[in-house]
């Protein structure tokens, strides 16, 4: 018969154990928690954001980036909203090629630029570039993901097989095809000044912080001609 210290030290060592691989659980669930999981969500129509006559309509896709803030949990206050802008380029393919941001501020005399960036699943931003100007040099750019992911295209060896379906409606004037994807947490930058590039969302979206040089509007080109600003 075993004697009650016995006992004890076992019943000691074996909650011990216990104890430790509840530990050791809970911290593997708050990894998986921590851990980005892209999850499809349901995408949106075109015809959700144009009339019967095509006109883009700006306030129905405020709505839209609305609803992906709430998803991710972003803060959306007053100033926040009285500051953003919303794009579809022109070209009557907003779920496409389409944006939304907020330019926190652009200092030409000291050469800084902030903005937001705000995608919907699976959109784009038009493969563009940025040129010296008179007033500025070539802006470079910085990318920042706070939620969501992205796809940031450049110059270099095309990226095969491509890891992310991109629009049809630009197939005929992309000119780069060099792929990184990049996830909350993480930055990349552009290659050079006046390098083309774009990027487009992954299936949540993405809510993207640029940090840059001055951003001069009249260097802005874009690879497809009929791409503008509204």
């Amino acid at each position: 018969m075993k004697n009650r210290s016995e006992i004890t030290r076992r019943q000691a060592v074996g909650g011990g154990i216990a104890a430790a691989a509840g530990i050791v659980l809970a911290k593997a669930d708050l990894v998986r928690a921590a851990t980005p999981q892209a999850r499809e969500v349901p995408r949106p129509k075109n015809s959700d954001f144009y009339d019967a006559d095509g006109n883009f309509l700006p306030e129905k896709a405020r709505e839209a980036y609305y609803a992906m803030f709430k998803r991710f949990r972003y803060p959306n206050p007053k100033p926040q909203q009285e500051l953003m802008w919303v794009q579809d380029f022109g070209m009557g393919d907003f779920v496409h090629a389409g944006m939304a941001g907020v330019f926190w501020v652009n200092d030409k005399p000291n050469n800084y630029f902030g903005h937001e960036i705000y995608l919907l699943p699976g959109q784009q931003i038009p493969e563009h570039k940025h040129v010296k100007t008179p007033d500025a040099v070539a802006k470079m750019e910085a990318w920042h993901v706070r939620h969501g992911l992205i796809y940031c295209f450049g110059e270099g060896p095309q990226t095969k097989p491509c890891p992310v379906k991109l629009p049809e409606s630009q197939e005929k004037h992309r000119t780069v095809g060099n792929a990184k994807r990049v996830l909350p947490g993480e930055v990349n930058s552009l290659n050079r000044p006046e390098a083309f590039h774009f990027m487009i969302a992954g299936p949540e979206g993405a809510i993207v912080t640029e940090y840059a040089t001055y951003h001069d509007g009249a260097g802005l080109v874009f690879a497809n001609p009929n791409a503008k600003l509204s």
